[in-house]
């Protein structure tokens, strides 16, 4: 049942790929909104995180932005199909890029692309590797099946796909030998190699790994944060100046300010961030539980 499972995903991931663009992401976001009115464990996930981190929006408030976070959620696996196995072409002509740093830069230092969960982070990492190499770190997915996919379609334009936790010596290397490397450090993974620093104002456990990666290879940190486009237009990657001062040897002070970049984003659209995630599950000492 589990192949059969598995083959149905993969067929629909196809049939969307050839799908109008707008047709994928308008289903998307309709079965999205329609799923938010279904009580949900995911639902009550996104409305705990939203309730801790805007506890000054009213629930109206709070429902409204839940709901169209929903909307983008959902749209945005229905998009896999598109960025999964839709062509190299199909991609770069739906995304705008602005980058503040010179890409082609042959003597570029080494470099952690710092990235963020934003619903539009696959395509924004496609879409590099389809122009320079580049390695990713990536979390495995408890569906070993499932996880082969994604890991093979994420590297098919070139990428090196790096699994999380495997030898930090490896990411040094890359870097060392001048393959850029984009990892996501803002969600939970645990106390270890971890501080907890404030987001929106609550205790969150945030690793350090940036920081330290930066440190032992030498490398600058650039942020880059990919946003979905309102009307349907596509995606737009912004890459942003290197971090001044970044690492700055003490790991706490990283990791905050780290946050903050990550909050002055979300700010911008606060609905494409990945809500649905356990942001808060480890929590200080003498701290109740949230989820």
């Amino acid at each position: 049942m589990k192949i059969i499972g598995f083959a149905i995903i993969v067929g629909l991931l196809r049939v969307l790929s050839i799908l109008p663009y707008s047709w994928v992401a308008r289903f998307g976001s309709g079965i999205g909104g329609a799923l938010y009115l279904i009580p949900s464990r995911r639902k009550r996930i996104v409305l705990i995180n939203l309730g801790l981190c805007f506890p000054l929006k009213s629930a109206n408030e709070r429902d409204i932005l839940g709901r169209d976070h929903f909307r983008q959620v959902i749209r945005s696996y229905f998009e896999r199909g598109i960025q999964w196995y839709g062509s190299a072409q199909s991609l770069t002509k739906r995304i705008t890029i602005e980058s503040s740093i010179d890409l082609s830069d042959a003597n570029a230092p080494p470099t952690i692309f710092m990235d963020f969960h934003f619903v539009g982070i696959e395509v924004g990492c496609l879409l590099y590797s389809t122009r320079q190499p580049v390695a990713a770190l990536y979390s495995p997915m408890s569906n070993v099946r499932l996880c082969e996919l994604a890991r093979k379609q994420r590297g098919r334009f070139g990428a090196e796909m790096v699994e999380r936790g495997s030898s930090a010596r490896k990411v040094i290397a890359l870097l060392r030998a001048g393959t850029p490397v984009m990892l996501a450090a803002d969600l939970d993974h645990g106390a270890a190699n971890s501080v907890f620093v404030p987001f929106f104002g609550v205790p969150a456990c945030t690793l350090t790994s940036v920081s330290r990666l930066a440190k032992v290879a030498g490398a600058r940190v650039v942020p880059f944060v990919t946003e979905v486009l309102p009307g349907f237009k596509g995606y737009k990657l912004t890459i942003f100046e290197p971090l001044i001062d970044f690492p700055s040897g003490n790991d706490t002070t990283d990791a905050r300010r780290m946050n903050a970049f990550l909050e002055a984003q979300i700010l911008r659209f606060p609905e494409q961030y990945y809500w649905v995630h356990r942001r808060f599950k480890h929590r200080p000492a003498g701290l109740p539980g949230v989820y």
